[in-house]
């Protein structure tokens, strides 16, 4: 069954189950899905729709950092329960350890060297770990690893 699949299924036992909170949140994950085939005039795969849930919790993140200096707590706890069911999508995350073994194999398998050739290593280990760690962090500690 394919991830996009599942959200369907999902959202049909939320209606079954008058979940009003986590039926909300689905139809947004299928909205944003349906608005991206519809702008680039394609079927999203489970990478594709992978990448819409990440871009999902990322702006939910950045929400709640604004909610937070607003003494919005009620907003910020409603921004949370999004965050935790998109999380139910994303695959098992990825320990640091792994992240770290995935980063040495991008930097030994593209031979990058320096911050120049990071782009390399960044697309190989973003290809490795998408949807299972957070890029930026990884991107961070790639950087850290090709300057130092």
């Amino acid at each position: 069954m394919s991830l996009k699949d599942r959200i369907t299924e999902d959202m049909k036992a939320a209606m079954r189950a008058k979940d009003s909170e986590r039926l909300g949140t689905i139809r947004m994950i299928t909205a944003g899905i349906k608005q991206r085939e519809v702008d680039e005039r394609i079927t999203l795969d489970d990478v594709q729709v992978l990448s819409v849930v990440e871009k999902m919790i990322k702006t939910r993140k950045e929400s709640i950092e604004q909610f937070k200096a607003g003494n919005r707590e009620d907003l910020v706890a409603r921004e949370s329960k999004e965050i935790e069911l998109l999380q139910g999508y994303l695959p098992a995350q990825l320990s640091a350890g792994e992240v770290d073994a995935l980063i040495a194999a991008a930097i030994a398998e593209s031979g990058a060297t320096s911050i120049k050739e990071m782009g390399k290593a960044m697309a190989l280990l973003k290809q490795k770990a998408q949807g299972r760690t957070d890029m930026a962090a990884a991107s961070a500690k790639l950087k850290a690893k090709l300057s130092g």
